[in-house]
């Protein structure tokens, strides 16, 4: 990555279970400036259906938006654009198939991220628009998922994701429209239970201030700056007199409060209810409207990242990496020995790699014994599995179900990869992790024997030699590789021919 890439404007999607938001900006000199924002309202989240299936005309409904949002960028010379989903997309159990045709739409990559690295990511958009070093907690209300996240200057620290949105809580307890009272406390009980297992992390001690970011908190705080109520701070009393206007008109399509856009009064009482529930459960007296937001923290993080990418310099996930290391008790050297004997066998036979193929190589390399802490048998599926679910900051969940999915690939037969191995990339990744996991079997320094390279025949053929060939390989490591030679042919993908 050059300075002059670094210095393009970039771009990022929410994938919101309300609404999508593009938003085009930049850092320069630290300071962020937007050049172009662009929202719509999608109702993705409505669009589950009671198995957890995202219906068609929900995903159809995402999909030209996405196709709106790629003419927009179309006038823009970027450096970069990162599209991420949040909750809707986390629950959907046919999000796979959704995605596939989403990044075929937007072509670009589109990724599902947790629920806290959504918080760490909304925090970090906060604190950029926003500076302060004072201790606060950040709150975001969307439309299927709740974030809290308390950090201070541009670190954010605990964070949390809660699956009660606006949304989601609306189509509960207001589903026919009717506001009553007995409708807002029965809401605001069930987001209380959602919330109190989290009470002592986010206790009013822990924190100086408190930010409502993007979504409900910003609609509420418009409708009490209109009515005159506050400067746009929401405190106890302010939202009971939103509650009580909601009680009174008795259903949304009579609902009349100054500022509420029409989009958002179908959610407003869910999202209400959610406020109240969390002023209750962590006593706060006020929540001060937040500037930045989750698309805000994307530009940031992938300003970020590209810097250390440019300066060869780690970045949040590399710390990840060593953290899940030393928590899962990996062994380090171990790791290593694997890792720079499947980066130079990849630089063999990938030559065009990008950045990212790379990295995530060294990732899976790093973590491919992981699974070890659960058992000795079989370990490359619990790795697999670990790697795909743990929290892992700076990582989206569609980027660790790929490393996982490459862990996994480490040993044994070829069949359950055998779709992802359709991909180039991840096939010469496999091979790379495999090949050396082979060579570092013995779990030892081998600096001194003969070393293994592949020479490109052809995109299918290779051939593997030793370098130098004065040096005798050792037996059991030759019996290893004549095996795996096999296993290739078997599968069809690589023809492996071993010199000598």
């Amino acid at each position: 990555m050059n300075d002059a890439a670094t210095s393009l404007p970039l771009a990022a999607i929410d994938m919101g279970s309300n609404s999508f938001r593009l938003e085009i900006g930049q850092l320069k000199a630290g300071r962020y400036q937007r050049l172009d924002s662009l929202k719509e309202v999608v109702r993705l989240g409505g669009g589950l259906d009671a198995q957890g299936f995202l219906r068609e005309e929900a995903a159809e409904r995402g999909l030209q938006t996405l196709r709106h949002f790629r003419e927009r960028l179309a006038g823009f010379e970027l450096g970069g654009l990162r599209a991420v989903a949040t909750q809707t997309l986390r629950e959907a159990r046919n999000r796979d198939e959704f995605l596939v045709r989403a990044s075929d739409v937007l072509g670009a990559p589109v990724e599902v991220i947790s629920g806290r690295e959504e918080a760490r990511l909304i925090f970090i958009g906060v604190a950029h628009l926003q500076p302060s070093m004072l201790p606060r907690l950040v709150i975001d209300i969307g439309g299927r998922s709740t974030e809290l996240v308390i950090g201070r200057g541009h670190v954010p620290g605990e964070a949390e994701s809660f699956q009660v949105g606006s949304v989601s809580l609306s189509m509960r307890y207001f589903s026919d429209g009717r506001l009553t009272a007995a409708a807002f406390e029965a809401a605001r009980v069930a987001a209380q239970a959602e919330f109190e297992e989290a009470e002592t992390s986010f206790e009013p001690r822990l924190w100086q201030e408190a930010l409502g970011s993007s979504g409900t908190a910003g609609a509420v705080s418009l409708v009490l700056a209109s009515h005159g109520l506050t400067d746009g701070r929401i405190t106890p009393s302010a939202l009971n007199w939103c509650i009580e206007r909601c009680i009174d008109a008795g259903h949304v399509d009579r609902l009349q409060l100054r500022g509420l856009r029409d989009d958002r009064r179908p959610v407003i009482a869910g999202g209400l209810a959610i406020l109240s529930a969390l002023m209750r459960e962590f006593g706060i007296k006020e929540i001060a409207p937040a500037k930045g937001a989750l698309r805000q923290g994307v530009i940031v993080d992938l300003h970020e990242r590209q810097r250390s990418a440019s300066a060869e310099t780690p970045d949040l996930r590399d710390a990840s990496v060593a953290a899940l290391q030393q928590q899962f008790h990996c062994d380090l050297a171990q790791a290593r020995r694997v890792h720079d004997t499947a980066q130079a066998l990849h630089r063999d036979i990938a030559r065009d790699a990008g950045l990212d193929e790379r990295r995530e190589l060294g990732w899976a390399c790093a973590l491919h014994e992981i699974g070890r802490c659960v058992s000795h048998h079989d370990y490359h599926r619990h790795s697999a599995y670990l790697m795909a679910h743990v929290d892992a900051a700076g990582f989206s969940q569609s980027q660790q179900r790929r490393i996982g999915e490459l862990i996994l690939a480490q040993r044994g037969g070829l069949k359950k990869v055998e779709a992802s191995l359709a991909r180039r990339s991840f096939a010469r990744q496999a091979l790379c992790l495999r090949l050396a996991a082979i060579l570092c079997h013995a779990r030892r320094d081998h600096s001194g024997g003969p070393h293994l390279r592949i020479d490109v025949q052809s995109s299918s053929r290779h051939m593997l030699r030793w370098e130098p060939d004065t040096l005798p390989p050792d037996p059991r490591t030759l019996h290893l590789l004549r095996e795996e030679i096999a296993l290739w042919a078997q599968q069809g993908h690589f023809q492996l021919v071993l010199k000598g």
